[in-house]
Parts: C-alpha cells; structure tokens; sequence
C-alpha cells in the first residue's frame, strides 16, 4: 500500500515517550520503487499540540537530518502522521541536490536506527 504522503508534508512520529517531526522534501519514482526525501527535526514534544505549536515557527525548529534518502519499506517501519503542508524551501533542498550530484544511496533502514533513536 502507498504512502499517502506529499512533498511539503510535515508528519509526526511518536518515540516512547515524545513526539518527533519530520519533512517529506520530495518523491521519486524509481523502477525498482518509491525513494522517499526526508528531513528530521532534532527537537522532541510532550504531545501533538505541541509539535503543531513549533510547526508555526518552522525557523525555530534544529534539524538533525537535513536529508534521509528511504525506501517505502524503510519509510513506512516509522508509523507517521501528516500533520500539514506547506512549501518546501529551495535552502531545504540544498543537501538534497547534493546527494542526487554524488549519485547518493537509498536506506532501507528505518527512520528511527538512521537517526539512532531506538
């Protein structure tokens, strides 16, 4: 089943005892199938409320992982929720095109082991 979500999209992730947020900064459709272009944020909530309540400030945010290249399988090992949308920023990209100059690879590791968040 496919992920239901969109460049742009913020989603909230639940770690034992804390909320996380991450980007959806683009989506490619490859062959061998769906690379998801994550950002992680470094920052952790008390609740849904909360994250919500940082998203309005998005500057205010510390990025942890200004880039994750996923398969759907590793995308989809971190049970997310979208919580929005909004444009994503040409500066958001900038490791991005990065990666996609270096011929970068695809994880098939969850968000959660990439990030060291057990």
């Amino acid at each position: 089943m496919a992920l239901p979500f969109s460049p742009g999209d913020d989603l909230v992730f639940q770690l034992e005892s804390a909320f996380a947020l991450l980007r959806v900064l683009a989506v490619e459709e490859r062959e061998e199938g769906t690379v998801w272009h994550i950002m992680a944020y470094e920052d952790f909530f008390p609740d849904i409320e909360s994250a919500e309540a940082a998203l309005q400030r998005p500057e205010s945010l510390t990025v942890r992982a200004s880039h994750l290249a996923l398969t759907d399988r590793a995308l989809s090992k971190t049970p997310a929720a979208r919580l929005g949308n909004r444009p994503v920023q040409e500066r958001e990209l900038k490791a991005y095109h990065e990666w996609r100059e270096k011929g970068g690879e695809v994880s098939d590791r969850s968000v959660l082991l990439l990030l060291g968040l057990r």
